[in-house]
């Protein structure tokens, strides 16, 4: 049920019964040389056509755009920040609230999005309102441990090609080479790096980190479209399944 299409009348007849919402964000930004910029909200934009038919929560258009500033060296990659997801994610979330909606899901396809979002969910508790953030790449490591991947790795790019094959650029996957900080200190990750075995935060530009743009332990010529299939399958049946006990979940007392 997407509110999208839906008329205004048939969109105030489904408020006046429901209080619940499932949103989406995902961004656009690099995934290495193999993969498009948009897979952070092609996956979800796939995930959201196959909860679909199975909930009757009204769907709201997805948000294309999240905040990843750390990639903005690589072309094509546009951020709107942190501060600016969480001021469009206020908006958004108090113009439903009008409506009558107290229940909020996120279907998000971006980690960088996460602390946009987690502040946005605090002030809803606040409000008497509840917000959960479905992280569709974390919520698949659980789901199964052997779907676990990284950035462009091929977790994702398993997910591409279960949207599309031909999205996926075969002749461009290289592998990982992470550039170490010194002779010392060598990277380990997109905010991390390590020194006499310890595991050191330390964030950078990514392209001071990886010339090609992904990061992971799961190198992307592992990924089948089979695989990309049964997991967003197995995905979108958990989250139809978890917004059926959302809406089950006691609204805060303030």
């Amino acid at each position: 049920m997407r509110l999208a299409n839906m008329t205004w009348p048939q969109a105030g007849k489904y408020f006046a019964e429901n209080d619940i919402v499932l949103l989406s964000v995902g961004s656009i930004e690099c995934h290495g040389k193999h993969l498009p910029l948009g897979t952070d909200t092609l996956i979800p934009e796939k995930l959201l056509e196959l909860i679909e038919p199975l909930t009757d929560v009204a769907i709201a258009p997805i948000i294309p755009f999240g905040a990843c500033d750390s990639q903005t060296d690589f072309p094509g990659t546009v951020s709107l920040g942190s501060d600016t997801l969480y001021d469009v994610f206020t908006k958004l979330t108090q113009g439903y609230k009008a409506h009558g909606v107290r229940r909020f899901a996120v279907l998000n396809g971006h980690g960088g999005n996460v602390a946009a979002l987690d502040r946005v969910a605090l002030e809803l508790q606040r409000q008497g309102c509840v917000m959960a953030l479905l992280n569709w790449w974390l919520m698949a490591w659980d789901l199964n441990p052997a779907w676990k991947g990284g950035h462009g790795g091929a977790e994702e790019t398993a997910g591409v090609l279960a949207v599309d094959p031909a999205l996926v650029d075969w002749n461009a996957v290289e592998d990982m080479h992470l550039k170490p900080v010194t002779d010392e200190i060598e990277a380990t990750g997109f905010k991390a790096v390590r020194f006499k075995g310890v595991e050191i935060p330390m964030v950078r530009p990514v392209i001071d980190i990886s010339d090609n743009g992904w990061i992971g332990p799961d190198h992307p010529k592992y990924a089948t479209e089979e695989w990309g299939r049964d997991m967003l399958d197995a995905c979108a049946r958990y989250i139809a399944d978890f917004l059926a006990a959302f809406r089950r979940v006691p609204l805060p007392q303030r």
